[in-house]
């Protein structure tokens, strides 16, 4: 049996490493728990929960779809990248100034709008920035092995970002009306800097020629 070898695929644990950690990154888990809590606040915790792996599943159909078709997607409806990164600015944008305005009492079913859905899936967790990346590792995918950890860090990344917003409701046993207010306000100031910076970075691509 010394020439029986394994056929079964393994992953490639650099390049898995690789996805994981990028799009760890740009996604930022924690770094939406203020958002996460404010849009949440006032919330049952059934819904909380319920807006939390709703967000997160959103995010990743969201990636997936763009693994699969998201040049072709992009090349149909001639929309470049720097389009949809500027589009998703704005969107961002509007949220934040409701944030900061604090116009954001009842978030949920609002005009029957799921901010679990919008904008906290997409385009917060699944922005430009993540459908990029991942339209970039999918580009390079040669073999099984690669397809394998490409796939793990996709699915990696989105059960670490549950487990992070699933659990950033207990935060919010802990806070007052007063802690709420304050981690708004600092969501919508951190969230209007992050809008900023989509909307300049796809103003620079378009005035480099990129767009």
């Amino acid at each position: 049996m010394a020439g029986h070898a394994s056929v079964s695929p393994t992953v490639d644990l650099k390049l898995f490493g690789e996805v994981f950690i990028t799009l760890f990154v740009i996604m930022d888990p924690p770094g939406t728990i203020p958002v996460f809590l404010s849009l949440a606040s006032g919330q049952p915790s059934k819904m909380r929960r319920r807006m939390a792996w709703q967000a997160v599943t959103v995010a990743f159909v969201v990636i997936v779809v763009f693994a699969a078709f998201g040049q072709q997607i992009l090349d149909y409806l001639g929309i470049t990248l720097p389009a949809l990164q500027g589009a998703g600015g704005l969107l961002l944008l509007l949220v934040a100034l409701q944030l900061l305005t604090g116009q954001v009492d009842d978030p949920v079913a609002k005009d029957n709008v799921n901010v679990a859905l919008v904008p906290l899936g997409t385009p917060l967790l699944a922005g430009p920035g993540a459908i990029v990346a991942t339209m970039v590792f999918v580009s390079v995918i040669d073999t099984t092995e690669d397809l394998i950890a490409v796939a793990a860090g996709i699915i990696a990344v989105h059960i670490v970002m549950w487990i992070v917003l699933r659990y950033s409701v207990l935060i919010l046993r802990l806070l007052r009306d007063s802690g709420i207010t304050l981690v708004t306000r600092i969501a919508g100031l951190l969230l209007s800097a992050i809008a900023v910076q989509l909307v300049a970075d796809a103003v620079r691509a378009f005035v480099d020629g990129s767009g």
